[in-house]
């Protein structure tokens, strides 16, 4: 054999004997989670599993789909180079866009949701977060961006308009904006809940904001290109504020930045609003990329601190919850509903949301939908991962404490250790303070919403690793806030989406609204859609059973539901583009997503059970109302009241948004129908091809090839510059 084969035969024997090490690894972590029976295992079986999972996904599952079933074109020009206006269109570094991307689509789902289900058991919710993720969830992402990309950035709702037909497109986009308005007020309600009376948070939070604005003029004016530049001083200044922030917290400062939820809400609005109109290069884009430095760098150090602490997971594999379905965080059997509340972790109709939004109109090149698509969805899907493992390490006792409302277990210690106990679990009185006084918290029962549970589970693998049972307490809040900047950075960038969605509807109407960047539209849209959420976050931060409280409990469903309309959507332009024989692709999750959201929503509307079903809830509410008694959660007779018409517009909004997703389906499949039997008659909204002037890398790390074309064309160019986007450092 001749050195030259030799040399071309190693690569791919080296590459062979890494890939099965991952695999081995992911299959070992799986069979571990899985074989296990009556005894207590280390949650670093889970990283394992993940992680083995998710780099098998990427290098192989992602690829085939990049360049069999899109085919993506690097020598076709994006919407961000040929549209490039410096305010919505605006090519951008793929490592900025990637941490844009990453924390706008990474809001409460992944920390909040396998909290929750966690009441059902580990394994259940790690296979759906792992393999949903993978086969779904960052298919649909990617999918998604691609055919937006190539529809010059055009949101989900208008490409489901002009691409399945009037009627389902009318649907769609009437299901896609209510459904956007209830999730970000949700979120919007969350980032109040943790920032209020929290001065260190507040102050951490709000100096994000100078400091993203410092990086988008450096980038964009001092020193263009200089992404490693920029990373290290925005990276020093943050953490520099996180300490700041608890020096404010204990200084005469800290009354200026604690600030009650109704003020919370203002400032919010007026964020959101500007964040919406501002160009992408100076505000949005860099604040995410910045955020995105502390999400990975503490969900990476809890990953770290799970292998170095080795905890064992003490919720069991599958609880008794799975499958009687009246657990006390949430009701319902296993199936469907793990699936509705573990969302963002595993697949998510408000990512679609982004992927048609924000991204497909900064993005450099083609080939980089892989990585920021499929990538930055299995990175929310990790942190998703962790959550679980955080809310399964903490005492079930404590857990279940912490998470079932009050009127199961009562106001005190005493009540909740007895409630717990029927549960099947125990834990005293003293241990429910004890746990409360070690972070600094009056009280920890009934602390529903997942977001505590979170930073206990953090506090405890932190506190073990850096400071010891001492620091605890600085490790829950820090977690607490943590959280919010999450939510955060996902409502920025939804509210400029939900802009986008409702210029496209206008457009239909008045066509100046389709230019996205047209000043009078830009301004009006956002103000229209900040002020429908902003008012149901007002109601419900001021009245305990209204506003968006009132609409909380469609979240979940309404979340999933808008996934099915995006597959409904990739599906039918896969076939519509002559890919049929990829089709299935998407196709398998829309249906598996359409049957799981479908019965759910059934469920939900027709249920016999007050607590699944909401217009069980309301009969019942209703015969208390006319017997005389008050029926918890309600206090009085006026809340008793309110509750009877929350169930009723809750379970009207269920029917409603099934029937349009349904209606989106049928019409869907009518149009991939025609387009099967007649694919020559088939139209497709596709922007014309343009070349492509620039040349970027597709991933992380340009490649040797990459590196060698981007010197050529800077040579070609008759310049040695380094131009924005070229810092391949």
């Amino acid at each position: 054999m001749s050195s030259t084969a030799q040399q071309a035969r190693q690569p791919k024997w080296r590459s062979v004997v890494i890939w099965t090490a991952v695999a081995l690894i992911g299959a070992v972590g799986w069979a571990m989670l899985a074989l296990a029976r009556g005894e207590e295992i280390s949650a670093a079986w889970m990283v394992a599993a993940a992680l083995g999972s998710y780099a098998i996904g990427y290098r192989f599952y992602s690829r085939f789909i990049a360049t069999r079933v899109l085919r993506v074109d690097k020598t076709r020009a994006t919407p961000a180079e040929r549209l490039d206006n410096g305010i919505d269109f605006h090519p951008t570094d793929r490592r900025v866009l990637l941490g844009h991307h990453f924390a706008a689509i990474a809001g409460a789902g992944p920390l909040v949701g396998p909290v929750l289900a966690a009441q059902m058991g580990y394994l259940p919710g790690t296979i759906w977060i792992v393999a949903g993720v993978i086969l779904a969830g960052a298919v649909q992402d990617m999918v998604t961006l691609f055919f937006s990309m190539r529809r010059d950035g055009k949101s989900l709702g208008q490409m489901a308009r002009e691409e399945i037909g009037p009627v389902g497109g009318a649907a769609a986009l009437l299901a896609v904006l209510a459904i956007m308005i209830i999730l970000l007020a949700v979120l919007a309600l969350v980032v109040v809940n943790a920032l209020a009376e929290s001065p260190w948070g507040t102050f951490s939070i709000g100096m994000t904001i100078p400091i993203a604005l410092f990086m988008g003029f450096y980038l964009r004016v001092l020193r263009p290109g200089r992404v490693t530049e920029v990373s290290v001083i925005g990276i020093a200044l943050l953490l520099l504020a996180l300490v700041a922030g608890r020096w404010v917290a204990e200084s005469s400062w800290a009354d200026t930045f604690t600030l009650e939820p109704g003020t919370l809400v203002i400032w919010i609005l007026v964020y959101s609003f500007i964040a919406s109109i501002l160009p992408v290069w100076m505000l949005l884009a860099p604040r995410d990329y910045l955020s995105t430095f502390m999400k990975i760098g503490t969900i990476g150090l809890l990953a770290v601190g799970v292998i170095l602490t080795l905890p064992t997971l003490k919720m069991a594999g599958i609880t008794d919850f799975a499958g009687v379905g009246d657990g006390p965080v949430f009701a319902g059997s296993l199936f469907p509903f793990a699936f509705i509340t573990i969302a963002c972790g595993a697949l998510s109709g408000f990512h679609a949301l982004i992927s048609s939004g924000t991204t497909p109109k900064m993005i450099q090149k083609e080939t980089q939908v892989r990585m920021i698509g499929y990538g930055s969805m299995l990175m929310e899907s990790f942190v998703a991962v962790m959550a679980m493992v955080a809310a399964c390490i903490i005492d079930p006792g404590l857990y279940f404490a912490m998470n079932a409302p009050a009127g199961v277990i009562g106001d005190t210690v005493q009540s909740a250790s007895e409630a717990v106990r029927h549960l099947g679990y125990t834990i005293s009185p003293e241990e429910l303070a004890a746990a409360a006084k070690a972070v600094e918290e009056q009280s920890l029962l009934s602390r529903t919403g997942g977001a505590p549970t979170l930073a206990i589970g953090v506090s405890n693998i932190f506190s073990e690793v850096f400071g010891g049972a001492g620091m605890k307490a600085f490790w829950y809040h820090f977690a607490i806030m943590f959280e919010a900047l999450f939510i955060l950075t996902a409502l920025d960038a939804g509210t400029r989406v939900g802009r986008f969605m409702l210029q496209d509807m206008l457009g239909n109407v008045y066509k100046p609204f389709r230019r996205i960047s047209w000043w009078p539209g830009l301004l009006l849209s956002s103000a229209i859609v900040v002020g429908l959420w902003g008012y149901f976050l007002w109601v419900g931060v001021h009245e305990p059973l209204g506003g968006i409280n009132q609409l909380f409990p469609l979240f979940g469903i309404a979340n999933q539901l808008l996934a099915a309309v995006a597959l409904a959507v990739c599906t039918t332009l896969l076939i519509k583009s002559g890919r049929l024989k990829w089709a299935w692709v998407t196709a398998v999750p829309l249906a598996w997503d359409a049957v799981v959201t479908l019965t759910a929503s059934w469920q939900k509307v027709f249920s016999s059970d007050p607590k699944v079903g909401f217009f069980q809830q309301r009969a019942d509410y209703q015969q208390a109302i006319e017997a005389g008694k008050v029926i918890p959660p309600a206090k009085n007779m006026d809340d008793m009241h309110t509750v009877v018409t929350n169930s009723t517009v809750d379970g009207v909004l269920s029917a409603l948004f099934a029937v349009l997703v349904i209606v989106v389906l049928v019409d869907a499949t009518r149009t991939c129908v025609k387009a099967i039997r007649h694919p020559e008659a088939t139209k497709l909204t596709e922007a014309p091809y343009v070349e492509s002037k620039l040349v970027e890398p597709a991933g992380l790390f340009a490649t040797k090839e990459e590196k060698a074309e981007q010197q050529a064309a800077l040579a070609a160019a008759g310049t040695s510059r380094t131009g924005p986007g070229q810092d391949t450092r």
